[in-house]
């Protein structure tokens, strides 16, 4: 017998025991208050959810969790795409606590459950096999309900008749019937690979297949129960995921065009609702806190992916291996220095951000950087600091510029108030210049870096403002909706510094050799 099969019986009994001990009832109940504590738990799928799996139950359910159920419950015909970040509980729900929650109500006969592969969906339809067997909450309230079949099939009935069946993605699904019956409810379950998402005919074979084989399982008839569910979180445009999410949109556009309701939702969940203040989606669960460590001690592109939904794609325009680190020069042996700021005007709703460039003969030198999603009182506070900490007092060829805005001398004024504080000021100036596109001013950056003559400081190597400010240059894309104000920042000072290069030795130029120093 193979290894790995021992292991998982194993694993699936040892699963049964701590079910078993999880669910112990309250025997001196009486049937009048059992009748009513069942009605009340069945009118309330959270609270339902939280009693008869307890050991899943570590939190209270999201309302995104009872969104899903009370969409699937209240609608006869519904195509759900249940976008859901990483680890926000989105199988537990959809290939076991709604269905099952289905099932007591009657209204599902039959699931057929898809995973990524054949033994991981078998795995995850075990998980029903096993709170039917040996959840003793469950069978005291709705009796001993499986009839006969194995999880390690992929195929059970219970004694009234309703099936649970597998598959894995890609197998054909065409003629699965219980039966007259065809599957009522259906569970398509992380079937995203990341090793495919750059592969265009995969994935669209991916989204044909849920369209035509998976969908088309249902029975087409007046009166039947199609419910259908897809759970993935949604890391790549490229994805299957992302694939259905334009077809949803499209669909429910065509029905609000039609004034007809959808049989399309999205449910699209992210870990937090933005990255300033960290309020997490599942506070129940997880504390603004934690988000902002996991953060912290993430990779932002990683971060971002697994539990944001935004695509950030490494090296679109920008590439890695132009990413080059080396160790900044004294400031003295600079031809030019510009600091420039890139400030939003919402206080702590984008990056602020602000670079240090150092022109030295052909290469552009990312000196200091500062980019974090906080107020321009702070951003003003590092810049005094890193101005008396190196001393930068003694390099009067440094020019200090922000984007000049509306609200410029506001901006301005920030600083000049840490200056009232520390009794003395740094020119700060506002660029008046005239600019275009961002997005284009920053893509026209990308042949310094291709040809090699952009360095970040080696020193900084391991700082979070200096790796903020690469990522979002290997995030960059026009129209991904992805951060770009320290690509902006360094635009701004890229071109103060050309400009700034160009009149220094065209001042000089005509002066004598002994005269020319920096």
């Amino acid at each position: 017998m193979d290894k790995s099969y021992i292991k998982d019986l194993q694993n699936y009994d040892e699963h049964c025991k701590r079910i078993a001990k999880s669910t112990t009832v309250d025997i001196n109940e009486t049937l009048a208050d059992k009748i009513k504590r069942m009605n009340y738990l069945e009118d309330n799928y959270g609270e339902w959810f939280e009693y008869y799996f307890p050991k899943y139950a570590k939190a209270k359910c999201a309302s995104f969790h009872i969104d899903l159920a009370e969409s699937l419950v209240d609608n006869d015909e519904i195509y759900i795409l249940n976008e859901v970040y990483r680890s926000g509980a989105k199988s537990v729900h959809a290939d076991m606590g709604v269905p099952m929650f289905l099932m007591v109500k009657g209204l599902m006969m039959f699931m057929l459950l898809i995973g990524e592969t054949e033994p991981k969906a078998k795995k995850l339809i075990s998980g029903i096999q096993a709170q039917l067997k040996f959840n003793q909450r469950f069978i005291n309230d709705y009796g001993h309900q499986f009839k006969m079949g194995d999880w390690s099939s992929g195929d059970f009935i219970t004694k009234k008749g309703v099936r649970f069946m597998s598959l894995g993605f890609g197998q054909s699904p065409r003629g699965v019937r219980e039966e007259e019956r065809r599957p009522d409810y259906i569970s398509v379950d992380d079937v995203d690979n990341k090793k495919h998402v750059k592969n265009d005919s995969l994935m669209q074979e991916g989204v044909d297949y849920i369209q035509e084989e998976v969908i088309g399982t249902f029975d087409e008839m007046d009166g039947t129960s199609k419910r259908f569910v897809f759970s993935n979180n949604n890391f790549h445009k490229n994805s299957i995921t992302n694939r259905l999410e334009q077809l949803f949109k499209g669909m429910i556009s065509k029905a609000k065009e039609n004034g007809i309701k959808s049989d399309y939702k999205i449910i699209k969940v992210k870990a937090v609702k933005d990255l300033n203040t960290f309020e997490p989606t599942w506070p129940e669960k997880t504390s603004a806190e934690y988000w902002r460590k996991k953060y912290a001690n993430s990779t932002r592109r990683s971060f971002m992916r697994e539990y944001m939904h935004v695509h950030i794609q490494s090296g679109t325009i920008f590439k890695l291996e132009d990413m080059q680190w080396k160790q900044a020069l004294p400031l003295r042996d600079y031809e030019a220095l510009v600091f420039y700021g890139d400030l939003s005007f919402k206080d702590n709703a984008c990056h602020k951000g602000m670079v240090l460039l150092g022109k030295y003969k052909r290469e552009i030198h990312v000196i200091h950087v500062f980019l974090r999603q906080t107020s321009r009182v702070k951003l003003a506070k590092w810049l005094y600091d890193l101005y008396e900490t190196r001393e930068l007092s003694r390099e009067r060829r440094i020019r200090y510029y922000i984007e000049g805005l509306f609200s410029m001398d506001e901006f301005v004024n920030d600083f000049d108030t840490e200056g009232d504080d520390r009794g003395y000021y740094i020119p700060v100036i506002a660029d008046k210049r005239p600019k275009g596109d961002k997005h284009e001013r920053i893509e026209a950056t990308q042949s310094w870096f291709e040809r090699r003559n952009v360095f970040f400081n080696a020193e900084e190597r391991q700082n979070a403002d200096q790796i903020e400010l690469t990522d979002q240059f290997l995030e960059f894309e026009k129209g991904a909706g992805i951060a770009v104000d320290g690509p902006d920042a360094f635009e701004g000072a890229l071109s103060k510094l050309n400009f700034t290069s160009r009149k220094a030795r065209g001042t000089y130029k005509h002066q004598p050799r002994e005269s020319r120093r920096f």
